[in-house]
Parts: structure tokens; C-alpha cells; sequence
């Protein structure tokens, strides 16, 4: 008798490794509070039993990516060769680091280069006047709302009316400042505007006293795949000089990559 072929879903089903999820599950939980972390603790922010925690923290500790003492457990430096192995392999960041280093050299500003995950957005690149920072900027691995700044506004063009819709009426919406726009309707309209003129402007939403401006970047064939940008304290810069300014850069930046990307 032939062996019936399972369907899409019971494939995905019977292919789920939970004990893999679980483990990355708890990686993830590191960095919810400063220093090392209680057994106890992670377990309840990963939402594990505490006997599978710390099965799951002794084989994390046997493969390098945790040290820890029975009690205090904390993340290892080779924690980054999963990041390191990301970012070796990521395009984007092979063909944009360039491009990111000119412009933020021209304008002896940080650029930056951001994608969308899930309702965040997550800096994966970015260059400076030197290679050497000094602390300015906004870290690789770092992550804000997108719906509040301006590469997430720029990311989120992608979407249509109706998709982008729903997903600002799911999707938090804290307000980070006083001058934080959480209406959807609002946030909607802007995120159109945006879409509509090739560039996002947020003044102080995501962060009390910073504005930034960001242009999506696109590859061949228009599909938005990432976002680049520059920003400024507003004491430095005031907003018309990200326009007239870092706005030209970032847009011949983003124009130059189009038939790069793939």
C-alpha cells in the first residue's frame, strides 16, 4: 500500500522541535533585568517549568552560551556568534555597510540601517564619519516600536491601506514621549503621507529629544526590504535640515542599491 504524503500542516506540526523553541525561548529572556538572572526568574519569564529551565540552562552551559554558578546564571560572549553569523550572511548589511559609511561621512553623521520584525524594528548596520564610535547612535541589536519612529513608518509603507490597518489596531502602541502619536487612524494617515512623499520624518516620539528622518530602500523590482537613516539631537539639528540635508544622502544611498539587491 503507498504511503499517503502527510499535508503542509501536519508536517509543520510533527517538524516542531519544542525543546528547541523552549531553549531559545529563554536566551530571549536574558536582558529583561541587569546582571545575572535567578533560575526562578527565568524560568518564569519564559514561562517554563522550573525543572525544564534548568535542563535547558545546563545545556545551554555545556554548549558556551551560558555561565552560571546552580544559582545566578548569565549570558556568554559566544552568545554573538549567532548575531556574527546573521550578519556574515545578511546582504543587506554586505552591500549596505558601504553606502552607510559614505553618506554618514558626508554628512559627519551616524546613518543607520533598520529592518521590520514583527512590530519592532531592529538596527542592523550602521556607519559613521569614523569607524570608530563614540557612543552616538543607536547600537546594532537594538530595537524600538516601529510604529513610533522613523525607520519602522518607512518600513511599514510597505503594507496597503487595509493590511497596515489592521496591524496598527493589533500591534502596542505605548506612548514612548509626550509627543508620541498611538492613534491608528492618526498613525495611518501619516504612515500614507510618508508612503506618498519616499520619506519619514518623526520629531521626539521615540525618544524625548532626538527627531530622525528615513527613506525605505528598496531592490529590483520595488519590494521594500529595509530602511536607512539619519538623526540628530533637536538642540543640533533643527528639522529642516534633516530635509534639506541628510534627506539627499539618504536618498541617493537608498537609489544606488536598487539593482544590487536581489
Amino acid at each position: 500500500m503507498p504511503k499517503l504524503r502527510r499535508n503542509e500542516s501536519e508536517e509543520r506540526a510533527t517538524d516542531f522541535v519544542e525543546s528547541l523553541d523552549r531553549g531559545l525561548r529563554l536566551l530571549q529572556c536574558f536582558g529583561t533585568t541587569a546582571g545575572p538572572m535567578t533560575l526562578s526568574d527565568l524560568a518564569r519569564a519564559a514561562e517554563l517549568p522550573r525543572a525544564t529551565a534548568r535542563r535547558m540552562l545546563f545545556t545551554l552551559q555545556r554548549g558556551g552560551f551560558v555561565s552560571g554558578d546552580g544559582k545566578l546564571f548569565s549570558l556568554t560572549p559566544h552568545v554573538l556568534t549567532l548575531a556574527a553569523s546573521y550578519l556574515r550572511s545578511n546582504q543587506l548589511v554586505a552591500v549596505l555597510q558601504p553606502v552607510l559609511d559614505r553618506i554618514a561621512t558626508a554628512a559627519q553623521e551616524i546613518s543607520s540601517l533598520a529592518v521590520l520584525d514583527g512590530d519592532d524594528v531592529v538596527f542592523i548596520a550602521r556607519g559613521g564619519p569614523t569607524r570608530v564610535f563614540s557612543g552616538g547612535g543607536l547600537e546594532i541589536g537594538y530595537r524600538l516600536p516601529a510604529f513610533c519612529t522613523s525607520v519602522g513608518r518607512a518600513l511599514l509603507g510597505q503594507f496597503d491601506d487595509a493590511d497596515l490597518a489592521a496591524r496598527l489596531e493589533t500591534m502596542p502602541r505605548e506612548a514612548l514621549t509626550p509627543q508620541t502619536v498611538t492613534d491608528p487612524k492618526a498613525l495611518l494617515a501619516r504612515i500614507a503621507a510618508d508612503r506618498t512623499q519616499g520619506y519619514s520624518l518623526v520629531d521626539r516620539e521615540a525618544e524625548p529629544h532626538f527627531r530622525s528622518i528615513s527613506v525605505p530602500v528598496c531592490r529590483y523590482d520595488n519590494v521594500i526590504v529595509a530602511a536607512i537613516n539619519m538623526g540628530a539631537h533637536v538642540d543640533r539639528v533643527p528639522e529642516q535640515e534633516l530635509i534639506d540635508r541628510f534627506l539627499p544622502l539618504l536618498q541617493e544611498g537608498a537609489t544606488s542599491l536598487r539593482s544590487q539587491l536581489l
